[in-house]
């Protein structure tokens, strides 16, 4: 098994840190590994703290009295100059359970309020994101949303269009545009649920 012999930080941002490794391969080989990270310091990367805490929450909400749409964000990211679907999504606050993170996340980022369903934790414990570029983690929150689309909440780097979307509609993002993998695999179960029972997939068979 490979081995970490040095963590050198590179950048001190708020959102977003760079650290570069002096690693030795299974071989015995020297080598280097570069992490991008949530972390502050060394310290909180989670080589480090070995805890996998969820950095970010992302949030799959059913909206309407028949849950037969599912709220997406269509957003402009710098990273590829252009517009993706997403599902609504954003940072877990220092002391914040991720739960609480998803109510306030939807709340401001398209306007509407969730109300989370209690889940079995395989499906909403913390899962690594990019594991080969980042240690980014996130946790999945699963409800319904009511209520009616506000821009008021937006930061002025978030540029967000609020998609309330039928199985028609996914059917055509899927096909034509840009999606996030995490959100693609979700539209996909989407599209296959029992309308009479949509959060079924997450029922554990005892």
């Amino acid at each position: 098994m490979g081995s970490i012999r040095k963590i050198t930080q590179v950048t001190d941002n708020r959102f977003l840190n760079m650290f570069d490794l002096d690693v030795v391969h299974r071989t015995g080989a020297p080598g280097k590994y570069y992490v991008a990270s949530r972390a502050r310091s060394a310290g909180e990367l989670k080589l480090s703290t070995k805890v996998n805490r969820a950095d970010g929450v992302i949030i799959y909400a059913l909206y309407g009295e028949k849950k037969d749409r599912v709220v997406l964000i269509r957003q402009y990211r710098y990273s590829i100059d252009g517009y993706i679907y997403e599902f609504p999504a954003g940072l877990v606050e220092e002391g914040e359970d991720f739960h609480e993170a998803g109510i306030r996340e939807l709340k401001e980022e398209t306007g509407l309020s969730f109300h989370p369903i209690e889940v079995d934790p395989i499906f909403s414990k913390p899962y690594f994101t990019t594991i080969g570029m980042t240690d980014e983690s996130c946790a999945a929150v699963y409800g319904t949303a009511d209520g009616k689309i506000s821009a008021e909440g937006l930061e002025d780097s978030e540029e967000i269009e609020v998609i309330l979307a039928d199985r028609e509609e996914i059917r055509r993002i899927l096909k034509e545009e840009n999606v996030s993998l995490m959100c693609a695999y979700m539209m996909m179960h989407f599209l296959h649920a029992d309308p009479e029972n949509p959060f079924a997939f997450l029922e554990v068979e005892t």
